[in-house]
Parts: structure tokens; sequence; C-alpha cells
């Protein structure tokens, strides 16, 4: 029977290590070469003989120069340290070519082996199933959500992530305590430097915020395009917890109108920043107050102060600096002047509101009634500007696993706060699993006109 042998190559153990000492993580393995002819590299490799005899560690090229003849020879590494471990196809193949045996030393070190592999080498042996080598990134900073279990190993756990990881700056870990008024969580600094400004890239949009100040989920980046996707580049778009804009700000690049509101005042601030890095100020409007004083009077302010109409996508920088070009010498075409585009009216009313905020979202669903009704807006019947409702889109956690189970939990939630039931044409998406006993839902509802219009 044949046998084929693998090279452990499997970094040291070091049980229990605290301080990350790299030096310790080195290893030399002698493996059997063959020395070849360099011009016969090609058909060496191919052969089937000897394919499976080949070296295939991860990083390690399986041929190299010969050190006795580094221009014309060629050493091919095999998996096996001894020639009689060589299996008798592989050792009459390269006899047959006339190659010689020699042994080769591979040197590994502590830059050689993944996260992963370091850490099972490290951690008490109870603990290496499931190594918390994972880790949500966000611009140059690494979020870790470390169970208890691995608290005391937390900061040479960061060590190597954050050494194994060039992109990475900073690792924090995600604390149990939450910000009670903004939502977002704290946390602590594991290794790295202390910067929690990123510059975070998603949808072809830059995102600038703290990481430690405002609230943002690298995991949602999914739901962020599904729900952008949905809308059409003329509506007009109500974000009542907008963090730091990532549905806002992809929704104006579209070309959508939005009024984008947060409560955290550094939300707010990062919002207003970022609709100027990806030039969309005159699309969004930004605001800081209450979720449910922003749903009663948002609509008046579309009324008030409407957006201009939509007039196409958006001319090409080198359009644009074309035609101002163009204007100075007095030969502009106007094939990029919206404002003498006519019949095209002002955005006045609402489209869709986002109510991102699932761990309390439904609870501001009252605000909406009579939101429309004269009692409230100064600006009379708007049964015709409103002929078409709102879709409201509001995520929620349930503890409900079950899909028929969690649909009827939030659809009764959502009913109980509207005082008033939701026809059968709402949808229900499941976002993500946040934990074991945990989901989020988005639930998506035309606004009911008995709800919108009551007095």
């Amino acid at each position: 029977m044949a046998r084929y042998f693998t090279l452990d190559a499997s970094p040291p153990v070091h049980r229990a290590m605290v301080d990350l000492d790299r030096d310790v993580f080195r290893k030399s393995i002698p493996v059997l070469a063959a020395r070849i002819p360099a011009s016969k590299t090609g058909s060496v490799l191919k052969a089937e003989a000897i394919k499976k005899s080949i070296v295939d560690l991860p990083k390690i090229r399986s041929v190299v120069p010969d050190p006795a003849d580094p221009r014309m020879g060629r050493l091919v590494l095999l998996r096996v340290s001894e020639e009689a471990d060589l299996p008798p196809e592989a050792r009459e193949y390269l006899e047959k070519e006339s190659a010689s045996f020699t042994t080769y030393t591979l040197d590994l070190d502590y830059d050689y082996w993944t996260a992963d592999e370091i850490l099972h080498s490290i951690l008490p042996e109870e603990l290496c199933e499931g190594s918390p080598s994972g880790f949500a990134v966000t611009g140059h900073l690494a979020h870790m959500n470390l169970n208890k279990e691995y608290l005391p190993y937390k900061q040479i756990i960061g060590q190597v992530v954050l050494d194994k990881n060039k992109a990475i700056k900073t690792v924090v870990n995600k604390l149990d305590s939450i910000d009670t008024k903004f939502r977002f969580f704290k946390m602590e600094l594991l290794a790295g430097e202390p910067n929690y400004i990123v510059e975070h890239h998603e949808s072809d949009c830059r995102f600038t915020f703290d990481f430690t100040q405002v609230y943002w989920n690298s995991r949602l980046h999914t739901e962020h395009q599904r729900l952008v996707q949905l809308f059409q580049p003329e509506d007009v778009i109500a974000d009542v917890f907008a963090g730091v804009g990532p549905f806002a700000i992809p929704a104006a690049r579209k070309g959508c109108a939005v009024f984008a509101n947060d409560l955290n005042p550094n939300s707010a601030k990062y919002l207003a920043k970022n609709t100027v890095d990806n030039k969309v100020t005159d699309l969004v409007r930004t605001s800081c107050e209450d979720g449910r004083d922003f749903i009663r009077t948002v609509v008046g302010r579309a009324l008030d102060h409407p957006f201009p109409a939509y007039t196409g996508p958006r001319a090409s920088r080198a359009k644009e600096k074309e035609e101002r070009r163009k204007i100075q010498q007095g030969q502009a075409s106007g094939d990029l002047d919206i404002t003498t585009k006519s019949g095209l009216q002002p955005r006045r009313n609402i489209t869709h509101f986002v109510m991102n905020l699932p761990d309390s979202a439904i609870e501001f669903l009252d605000a909406f009634r009579g939101i429309l009704s004269p009692s409230v807006q100064s600006a009379g019947d708007l049964s015709g500007i409103y002929a078409t409702l709102p879709m409201i889109h509001c995520h929620c956690f349930t503890r409900e696993l079950e899909p028929d189970k969690a649909e009827a939990e939030i659809r009764e939630r959502v009913e109980e706060k509207l005082g008033h039931g939701l026809s059968d044409d709402y949808t229900l998406h499941l976002v993500r699993s946040v934990a074991p006993n945990k989901d989020m839902y988005c639930i998506s509802f035309r606004l009911p006109r008995e709800v919108a219009f009551a007095q």
C-alpha cells in the first residue's frame, strides 16, 4: 500500500501565553529535495508520478534555486523528510530523470502562520475550538466581540489580529455596556493605535466617524444596499434614525432627496460631514432631534421647502468641468443647466420613511397618527399631494425564531402602535441573526390612510 506523508508545519505550542513573544514561534523542517536541471522544472512538476509527492504547504514554493548551482540548478521540494518514505512510483520517476536527492531545510517563523494557527498554539486547549480570530472591519479598525472565557487573553488576541492584518491599525473589543441614550456600544482598546476616527468605504461612498461615539455595523452593508435599491431617484426619503448616513448618502448619490435625522449630536456632526465629502449637500438636509418630533414635522418641511425636481443623473466631473469652461468662454450650450428644464414639479411629498433603530423603532410608530391631518399640517387638504401614501421601512428585533411566529409577533406590535391594522401587502425581510435567540427583521408597509389622516 502506498504511503503518503504530510509535513508537520504547525506552530510550536505555548499554552497560556499572556505576553506575546514572537521569537518563540520558529520551526525548522527538513524536507527531501530532488536536484534537477532548471530546464526540466516544468516537465517534472507536471509528471503524474510525482504530483502527489511535491510539497504543498501554504506560502511555500515547491521549487527553489539549488544552492550548489543557483543559475542552472533547481530543487523540487518533496513532502517527506527521508528518501525511504518516498512512494515507489515517485522514486522511480526521479531516478529515471537522473535526479539526485538532498535535504533542504524550511525555516518558518511567526510571520508564516495565520492568526488562527497562532491562537490555537497559545490558548488553553479547551478554548481552541472557536478561537476568536473573527472580527468586523471598519476603516482601519477591527472590532471584536469576545466571549467572557477569552477575556484573560484579550490583549494577546488583539495583538495577533493586529500583526496578521496589515490594513488594521486599531483593535477594539465591544463591552457589555451600551450608551442608554444614543445606543452605541462602549469598547476597549486591545492593540494598536488609540485612533477611533475611521474612514470607511461602502456603496461607493466615503464615511468618516468616531467609532466610539456613534452606531455603525459593517454587517448591515447588504441591508443598506437592499433598501436603497428599492428607492427611485425621484423619491424623497425621511431617514428617522440616520446615524452617519449609511442609507441617506447612497440614496442621495442615486438622486433621491433625503431628510436625514439623528438624535446623537456626534452622529449628526459626521452625517453633515459625510454629505459634504460625498458631494450631496444639495440633496441631504440633516437635523439632530428626537425621532418622534422629526416624524411629526418632516412632512411640513417638505411642503414648505420642497426639494428641486429630479432632472436625471448627475453629469460626470469631466463634463461639468467642460461646461464651466464653456460658460466662462461664453460658449455654453445649456445642456447641463438643469434650471432650464421645464414641466418638472418640486418634490414636496415624502415617499419613504426609514426607521433603522431595531431596538425601539416600533415604539415610534404612534407618531405617524395624523401626520397628514389639517390639525397637524397647516397646508390644508393633503390628500391630493399624498394620493399615494409613503412606505414605512421599520427595523426590529424578535425573540421568535420560527418565521411564522416572528411575523405574527412583529405584525401585532406594529399594529398596536399604529392603532390600525396592516393590509396584507406588507413585506417582512429577515436581515440577520443577531444572537442564538434573537433575529433582526425589516417590516415594510404602506402607511394606512386611516392612520395618516386621523384627526
